[in-house]
């Protein structure tokens, strides 16, 4: 896949700890983006240092302005890939926490409110844990809480990334030539749906 305007892939991880599986799963999904002819970029959720929700918050100095980062992220993105860890069977607190002051903020200036900026936008998943579900139950929760409260058009294709912790290399590449493919599957098959559904370019 090489398209004339390249798609602009926005990956997203849900952990941005120290030596983080998933990270290092979301590295290898740019790299593959890249090798497509895609342009991608890794937005450190963390670094938005975002607080806890909270409506007093909201209601006071109100939603903070490292929300509108996340929101203009995503609007100049033809694509979102999420890559999540799995805490107890669920999404991330830093996901879900991001995504939720992002769906309370409002439109400001040329920038989108929250939930226009996710509407019809193509999202992919990808999940990595040591276990043998490979963070699959949460990989499922958060699709649903994309699309039901997001209105995003997640991908059906998606892969779970099992004994992530024997899964790559010294320099941080996948090791089995199945799993490569496996994302590599889910990389281009996103960056496919977000050419479809991108505004024609020049326009």
């Amino acid at each position: 896949m090489n398209p004339a305007a390249p798609v602009h892939l926005l990956v997203i991880s849900g952990s941005s700890r120290t030596g983080s599986l998933n990270l290092a799963l979301a590295r290898e999904a740019c790299r593959i983006a890249e090798v497509q002819g895609a342009t991608a970029r890794l937005l450190d959720l963390r670094a938005l240092d975002l607080p806890l929700y909270d409506g007093d918050i909201e209601a006071g100095p109100g939603v903070p302005a490292q929300a509108g980062e996340l929101i203009a992220a995503i609007a100049a993105a033809d694509a979102v890939l999420l890559v999540t860890p799995e805490y107890n069977g669920f999404p991330p607190p830093l996901v879900i926490n991001a995504f939720d002051w992002m769906s309370r903020a409002r439109a400001s200036g040329t920038q989108p409110a929250g939930l226009k900026a996710t509407a019809g936008k193509p999202a992919g998943l990808l999940s990595a844990s040591p276990g043998p579900l490979g963070g699959l139950r949460s990989m499922n929760y958060l699709r649903q809480y994309l699309q039901m409260a997001f209105a995003m058009i997640v991908h059906p294709r998606q892969f779970a990334l099992s004994r992530a912790d024997q899964a790559f290399d010294a320099t941080g590449e996948l090791k089995d030539e199945k799993a490569r493919e496996a994302v590599t599957g889910v990389v281009v098959s996103l960056l496919q749906l977000g050419a479809a559904l991108a505004a024609p370019r020049g326009e």
